[in-house]
Parts: C-alpha cells; sequence; structure tokens
C-alpha cells in the first residue's frame, strides 16, 4: 500500500514540488540527459529569440508596398497583398464569394455533426456537402460560371487534392486489402502486384504516369483536365499504402473472431464489414492518419505537372518584381499552414483513438 501511495505521489504531485519531481524525472534523471538538456536549451535559446525577432519585434505588418516594409525583420505585408492568391490561385475575385461560402457550409456541416447522431444522417449530410461544394467550386450548373481548373491554385488546390485523395483512396485501400487477405489466388497474386509496384516507385513517377501515359490508355479525342489525372495518379499511389495499413490492421485481429462470426452464421462479407473490419480500423487509425498526413505534404508536387498549389503560389508571387527577396516569409507562411492543418489531423487521431478505445489489450 504505501508502494502504491509512493507512486500516487509521484505521478500527479501538485504545485511548485510537482513541477520539481517532473524536471528530475524527465530532464534531469541521469548525468546523459542533464548534459542533453542543457544542450537542448542552449540551442532554443539560440534559434527562438532571433526567429521572434525577426518575425515579430522588428516586423513589417502595415502597408501596402515593399517600400513600407523599411525594418530589419520580416515584411508580413507580402503575405498580407497576396493572401488572395494564396488561398485561391488564380480564382476570378468576383467568384471568390463561391469558394467562401463552400467554407462556411464545411463548418456548418462538422458543427452540425455534434448534435446528429445517425451515422447514416451524418454520411448523407457529408455525401450531399460534397456534391454542394463541387458545383460552388467548378461551376457550370444552376447559372454558376465553370472556372476551369487552371484557375484553381493555393490552398483551395491544395486542400482538394488532399480531401480527394483521402476519400477516394480509402474504400479502395479496403478492397485491395481484402484481396491480398483473400484466398483466391489470381485476385490475390493482382492485389500484391499492385501494392509492391505502386510501393516500389515515387509519388514523382506517377504524377508523371498519370499525366502523361494514362491518357495514352483512352480512346482518340477523349481527354482528361490535368488536375483529374492528378487526383487519379495520387488516388492510386495513396490507396495502396491505405491497403497495406488495414491488411495490418486485419493480421491484428484474433483467429476467435473469425470463428465466432463463422460459428454464428454470417457470410463472408458480413463477417469482414461487420466484425472484422471495424476492429482492424480501430487498431488502424494512428497509421492512417500518419499516411493522410504524409499525403498533404506530399501535394506539393502537383507542381512538376503545372498545378499550382499553396507552395508553389508563393514561388509565383515571390518573382514579382515587386517583391523580390519575400520569399522566406513566404515559406513561413506556408510552413504554418501546413504545421496547423497536420497538427490539427494528429489531433482529431488523438481523439478518435479516445473514443473508440484502441488499446485491445
Amino acid at each position: 500500500m504505501a508502494i502504491y501511495q509512493e507512486k500516487q505521489a509521484r505521478v500527479a504531485p501538485s504545485g511548485s514540488k510537482g513541477i520539481v519531481h517532473w524536471l528530475k524525472d524527465n530532464l534531469f534523471s541521469s548525468p546523459t540527459n542533464t548534459v542533453l538538456t542543457i544542450l537542448g536549451i542552449l540551442f532554443l535559446y539560440s534559434i527562438i529569440p532571433p526567429f521572434v525577432q525577426w518575425a515579430y519585434t522588428d516586423a513589417t505588418f502595415t502597408g501596402d508596398s515593399r517600400a513600407q516594409c523599411t525594418g530589419d525583420g520580416a515584411c508580413w505585408t507580402f503575405v498580407k497583398m497576396k493572401m488572395d492568391m494564396f488561398m485561391y490561385g488564380f480564382y476570378p475575385e468576383d467568384q471568390v464569394w463561391r469558394l467562401q461560402t463552400g467554407i462556411g457550409l464545411f463548418i456548418f456541416v462538422i458543427a452540425s455533426f455534434k448534435f446528429l447522431k445517425s451515422t447514416k444522417l451524418k454520411i448523407l449530410i457529408l455525401n450531399l456537402y460534397f456534391f454542394i461544394a463541387f458545383v460552388l467550386v467548378n461551376g457550370g450548373l444552376f447559372g454558376l460560371e465553370h472556372i476551369p481548373t487552371d484557375k484553381w491554385g493555393g490552398l483551395m488546390l491544395t486542400i482538394v487534392v488532399a480531401a480527394v485523395g483521402i476519400v477516394c483512396s480509402f474504400p479502395i485501400g479496403i478492397i485491395i486489402a481484402f484481396g491480398r487477405a483473400s484466398n483466391l489466388p489470381i485476385i490475390k497474386s493482382v492485389c500484391i502486384t499492385y501494392v509492391e509496384f505502386i510501393r516500389g516507385v515515387p509519388l514523382i513517377t506517377i504524377l508523371f504516369m498519370s499525366s502523361i501515359i494514362l491518357p495514352l490508355f483512352f480512346p482518340e479525342g477523349m481527354t482528361f483536365d490535368k488536375l483529374l489525372r492528378a487526383l487519379i495518379g495520387i488516388t492510386l499511389f495513396q490507396a495502396a499504402y491505405v491497403a497495406e495499413i488495414i491488411r495490418g490492421g486485419l493480421q491484428s485481429i484474433s483467429s476467435g473472431q473469425y470463428e465466432a462470426a463463422d460459428a454464428i452464421g454470417l457470410s463472408y462479407w458480413q463477417k469482414m464489414l461487420l466484425v472484422i473490419l471495424p476492429q482492424a480500423l480501430k487498431v488502424a487509425i494512428p497509421n492512417l492518419v500518419g499516411a493522410f498526413i504524409s499525403l498533404l505534404q506530399d501535394t506539393t508536387l502537383v507542381l512538376i505537372i503545372g498545378l499550382f498549389d499553396l507552395l508553389a503560389m508563393v514561388r509565383i508571387t515571390a518573382a514579382d518584381s515587386n517583391w523580390l527577396g519575400m520569399e522566406t516569409e513566404g515559406y513561413v507562411f506556408v510552413t504554418f499552414v501546413f504545421w496547423a492543418f497536420c497538427y490539427g489531423m494528429s489531433r482529431y487521431s488523438q481523439k478518435l483513438e479516445k473514443q473508440f478505445d484502441t488499446n485491445l489489450n
């Protein structure tokens, strides 16, 4: 009992005494850790104060031209003046309200999910939102002007590519994972070949193939939009990684679960979809979110096939003769944007893990 109370006191100390215990146990527990802690503090001290001085203390936040950036710090005026291009690319200014409406609807849909209990209703609303968002962004229906995809760009294009890649690759990856776990030799061989081939080449190669080689497989005269070709390549690429993650989740399920499903007379698909897959997805949540975060970061590669995502827009705007030398501010801005999205996805992953209690031990 005394040992247990001592452990509890060390785990949950209070006040300044608790802080001292935490520092001693985590940062100064040994001579090696003490040296590493001191070196880490010195390293942070050499980086953080100069960055704060450059980014905030000596920075310029107001104005509308480079001439007004007279300080030694960052010129955030550049980011402010080019914000529309960072967000929407070359999308017509008089049609930007459509994108803003789509963002507002998305926030409303996500907020409404907290009050909806039916999963089927949530899926229905989400699918309806995707249709409305596509109509708003692309146009061509209900009297909305059609905006060609070569006008899309910036953060909007980054989100579109990442969202389509995530949503479309997920069900395809599940099907391929089932194929790899199948007892049918032909199906299993095809799925294994597909996964190993895709995982053996980088995404940049897949993008080139989808942009240049894919149209050769279609009848003469049939053309595909450049963005659509990129989305097909990214989806097929990501599906291979999703399939491997799902396959790992399937292998983690004990044979007793399969036998129990067979014992109550479930068919193969009932067993896999109602019993095995939900458990496998719980186990696979951290790896799936990690793969989706990597996909979000890899969207910057679409620049090589002529699509201008957020990072590409920074390069283009920094080439403006009126803003030469402002690349650093743009890249810092992009860094924080990507960090915000990736951190948000990571936190949501942790929330899902707690909600579904992925610890099966």
